[in-house]
């Protein structure tokens, strides 16, 4: 993929096309504008045939120039970089900041093709492309455009494991603004294939990007907590960050790492906060706590029934959902 960055500061991954698939299309693009310029050499031959020697030597040289030379720069003029063997093959002319083409750059493209292309039988323009890291001719480079590839096939998308219930919504206050775009592929490709790797290579995998995201964020994990488990909270907290710029907090509210979400501390006497010490709606323990702890095995004694008065039963309703019960 290449690094194409726009005028707005955004960085485009593009997928630069390279020489075979260029040929391929500069291949049916020349079949097709031969094929027209014999027909209509041929027709112009039967229609100048009275016509002196510097006439018809004349119209002989507007035709190559107006067929092999202007109608391609006309054809990639108005498809936006798409002329019919591009489209064959899924291909199209871009500017290097990734924005469609217009007529002066279809215009140097077009008379260097007609030296690297068709005076030199395409030699110059292979050699180019070769030595180019973005498979660039000349035509290209004097042009400020990049050839890419439109149709990549999809791959298969692997959904990031969630972290532990117990670490949803730890590392809310950590500061990411200095994590970098490689790294967070780095972490997101360990742990859709965590389970593929072998554990000792995995675990310490876990560990070098653990250390890489402590010196980034400066901030290290809880202790007790393994790296990889650290690795998905930060991935989730990440997450559910992009989501509510995205969306709002209308959008995610109730989602991991949220405030006002299952087990999750939200605003103080507001909807979903947690007691310490208290459990969460969910059933795990509040953020900040180890993990659930298995329940004894041993049998708690049956107690007798109780027997709740109406005036009970609104103190107890009214203590749990303000944290105290009014006074008798």
């Amino acid at each position: 993929m290449s690094d194409v960055v726009t005028g707005d500061a955004v960085v485009l991954g593009l997928q630069p096309a390279r020489l075979p698939s260029r040929a391929l299309a500069v291949l049916i693009d020349l079949v097709v504008v031969w094929a027209v310029y014999l027909l209509v050499t041929l027709g112009l031959a039967v229609a100048t045939a009275s016509l002196d020697e510097a006439a018809v030597t004349a119209v002989s040289i507007a035709s190559f120039l107006l067929i092999l030379v202007g109608a391609p720069i006309a054809v990639e003029t108005l498809s936006h970089g798409r002329s019919l063997g591009k489209l064959a093959c899924g291909l199209r002319v871009v500017r290097d900041d990734g924005g469609p083409i217009r007529f002066r750059h279809a215009l140097v493209r077009g008379a260097m093709g007609v030296v690297e292309i068709l005076m030199t039988f395409g030699v110059v323009a292979c050699v180019a492309s070769l030595v180019s890291e973005q498979g660039r001719r000349l035509g290209d480079v004097f042009a400020g455009t990049l050839v890419v590839r439109e149709r990549i096939p999809a791959a298969r998308a692997l959904a990031v494991p969630p972290p532990p219930p117990w670490l949803v919504g730890r590392f809310a206050g950590l500061d990411l603004s200095a994590v970098p775009e490689s790294l967070w592929l780095e972490i997101r490709q360990y742990l859709t294939r965590a389970r593929e790797l072998d554990p000792a290579v995995g675990r310490r995998l876990a560990e070098r990007l653990a250390d890489e995201l402590v010196a980034r964020t400066g901030t290290p994990p809880p202790p007790g907590v393994p790296a990889d488990a650290y690795l998905a909270g930060v991935v989730a907290e990440r997450q559910t960050r992009e989501a509510r710029r995205a969306f709002g907090s209308a959008g995610v509210a109730g989602a991991p790492g949220m405030p006002g979400a299952a087990g999750v501390p939200g605003p103080a006497g507001g909807a979903g906060a947690v007691v310490s010490g208290a459990v969460g709606t969910s059933g795990m323990p509040a953020p900040g706590f180890g993990p659930p702890v298995a329940p004894s095995p041993v049998a708690a004694p049956t107690a007798a029934p109780i027997v709740v008065s109406p005036v009970a039963d609104v103190q107890e309703t009214t203590a749990r959902a303000t944290g105290f019960a009014p006074p008798a």
